[in-house]
């Protein structure tokens, strides 16, 4: 029988949360591309067996990447250009995906799917990005490059991961992911040690709480925040008997016990990381890296999905 090929190309690869659910499924990852350098030496240090490309994803070749021979395609385009979170958000929805230099690099994905023709790709955003006439336009792409495409909201705190997050999986098939028991803060971080003590554990470092938060965080209750700007919060204490709220690189939790800030393993925790993913990085970019990744627990569910539909095909 000739075997199956399961090499998959992560674009936008970040530190590579949507990588690692597809190597738990068993599939190769061949190559990652990103424009930042301590994301690219995060996953390649976590995916020693890639080929890492350190570039702007516009100066990449598919030439040259056909020599990996990816047949399936993963990735997250930045979502700055389409969350409401942002408040330079451009008004109309297509000048978002047309006009904004950032915004328009979900074209790039598509120039990929284009030019590589892959089995299946799925591409990862926030919801908004099928916002008013943005659906079809996006649809429109895809379908001008041989693909149909179809648009699936998968909430994370649904499969096990102990966090809220709503994001949209653009892909050519429809993800049916079968639902889970929730997991919640204390579940997931209870045993990690106070990060102050001696411990071997990557990524749990103490990292102390900013002069102008301190003083508000001793009387702080479950669920309320320190820190408000606009409609958002910040500096949140976690409940520990619920999931945690959206997990954002520019974001941190307070402790539900203790007057201290998570540290970046406790995020990664939040997300589904394993301890054996090790991030990189100054302590902001290893929060960013933990807070812009896809949880690999939904990654994984969206690979068992894939890897299934290759053994009926």
């Amino acid at each position: 029988m000739r075997a199956v090929k399961m090499n998959v190309l992560d674009l936008f690869c970040g530190a590579g949360g949507f990588s690692w659910g597809f190597k738990k499924q068993g599939f190769k990852i061949v190559a990652g591309i990103d424009n930042f350098k301590p994301c690219a030496e995060t996953f390649k240090l976590n995916f020693p067996e890639a080929n890492v490309i350190l570039e702007d994803i516009k100066k990449v070749k598919t030439s040259t990447i056909k020599s990996f021979k990816p047949n399936i395609i993963i990735g997250g385009p930045p979502c700055e250009p389409y969350t409401p979170i942002n408040h330079k958000r451009m008004k109309e929805p297509l000048d978002r995906l047309y006009v904004d230099p950032i915004g328009s690099l979900v074209l790039e994905f598509v120039r990929f799917v284009s030019d590589l023709q892959p089995d299946f790709f799925v591409m990862e955003n926030v919801v908004q990005i099928a916002e008013g006439e943005l659906k079809d336009a996006i649809a429109y792409e895809f379908e001008r490059v041989g693909y149909k495409v179809h648009f699936n909201i998968i909430r994370a705190e649904e499969h096990g991961v102990p966090s809220k997050r709503a994001r949209m999986f653009i892909s050519n098939i429809k993800l049916k992911l079968k639902k889970e028991r929730k997991t919640n803060v204390w579940q997931a971080i209870g045993d990690l040690p106070d990060p102050r003590e001696e411990h071997s554990i990557p990524n749990h470092a103490y990292k102390s709480i900013p002069k102008r938060v301190k003083r508000r965080i001793h009387k702080l209750r479950f669920g309320k925040a320190a820190v408000f700007f606009g409609k958002y919060s910040d500096y949140v204490r976690l409940h520990p008997n619920k999931v945690a709220p959206t997990v954002r690189g520019s974001s941190r939790f307070i402790h539900p016990f203790e007057d201290r800030l998570l540290t970046v393993r406790e995020h990664a925790r939040l997300m589904s990381f394993p301890d054996t993913f090790v991030f990189t990085g100054g302590f902001n970019i290893q929060y960013n890296q933990v807070g812009e990744a896809v949880p690999p627990k939904v990654a994984e569910k969206i690979a068992e999905v894939i890897k299934k539909l290759m053994k009926l095909g």
